[in-house]
């Protein structure tokens, strides 16, 4: 099956249904790079959880507070 992203012929897909749709990647690598969703503050890849506010994505609390959401924090 042909990766979505970089376009290589693999016989041992990453096959990825996500939000009602299905995906199929040569590698984790790919799948990151079309799925995970980018920092609403500096836009780098949010791969784990983030922090989510008001349908924003946040790569951490900084970026969070940044933005103007002072209530997060690094640590409780």
């Amino acid at each position: 099956m042909r990766c979505e992203v970089c376009g290589n012929d693999y016989d041992k897909p990453l096959e990825i249904d996500y939000l009602g749709e299905h995906h199929v990647f040569d590698c984790f690598e790919c799948a990151v790079m079309a799925l995970a969703p980018r920092c609403a503050s500096c836009g780098t890849r949010v791969m784990g959880h983030g922090m989510e506010v008001g349908g924003e994505i946040y790569c951490g609390a900084h970026c969070a507070r940044r933005a103007g959401h002072g209530e997060f924090r690094d640590r409780a």
